[in-house]
């Protein structure tokens, strides 16, 4: 995940996770690479397959941070619209065609998950940005599908709605700078007033969504964009 506002990259964890995977009897790698850099994602998925033998699997999961792109359109710079649309769009392109292509050379089929929001289905005031990329997440992902369809690849989105986590950290900064966690936990609890199921998305949430697609039990959905909002977004 890019993310240049934090100089790890944004991962938290990532040497631990790959540690759990590795007691219950199976192998995992932990690479970081920026995902706007084809040559960097072909390391991977080279280092991928030398290790483990094959890719079955693509999750598209990296995001820019908000930031500078939360902004108005006449007082949004350039440079963010860039790194939003470079990171968000562009990488999930980048990974996607990479990895596609290892798919297609194992003939075994693929599944391919990209992860949108529910800023792909509705516009939002000072997100211009943000929307653009996750818009044009869905459109990929259903031209993706239709061409892969004919190897038993499938290529979906998820939409989630808002998830507390670091992610939405910005919501408690105040005009100084400062991060007051009481502003933020009002600013998620007037969102979570404003969707039918009455609370944010958990990660978990997510992460039994990405599971399914990524299941034998998936293999006849693509093509979708399937949202994950608590009802807040219903098409």
């Amino acid at each position: 995940r890019v993310v240049p506002t934090k100089p790890d990259g944004g991962w938290r964890g990532l040497a631990d996770t790959a540690g759990e995977v590795g007691t219950e009897g199976r192998r995992a790698l932990a690479l970081t690479l920026d995902v706007r850099a084809a040559a960097q994602i072909d390391g991977v998925i080279a280092t991928t397959l030398a290790t483990l033998g094959r890719l079955d699997i693509l999750v598209n999961n990296a995001a820019a941070p908000p930031g500078a792109d939360r902004a108005p359109v006449t007082e949004l710079s350039e440079d963010a619209w860039d790194i939003v649309l470079d990171t968000n769009l562009k990488g999930t392109y980048l990974c996607a065609r990479a990895a596609a292509a290892a798919m297609l050379r194992q003939q075994r089929g693929g599944r391919i998950i990209n992860m949108s929001s529910n800023c792909g289905k509705l516009g939002y005031p000072r997100m211009a940005a943000y929307c653009a990329s996750k818009f044009g997440v869905i459109g990929f992902t259903q031209a993706l599908a239709m061409e892969l369809a004919p190897a038993g690849i499938t290529v979906n989105a998820i939409c989630p709605g808002p998830a507390d986590t670091d992610r939405l950290d910005y919501l408690g900064r105040r005009p100084d700078g400062s991060f007051d966690p009481e502003l933020r936990a009002a600013e998620l609890a007037t969102r979570a007033r404003a969707i039918p199921l009455g609370r944010l998305a958990t990660v978990e949430d997510v992460a039994e969504l990405t599971a399914f697609l990524a299941s034998d039990s998936a293999g006849y959905v693509t093509g979708q964009a399937i949202n994950i909002a608590g009802g807040s977004v219903t098409h």
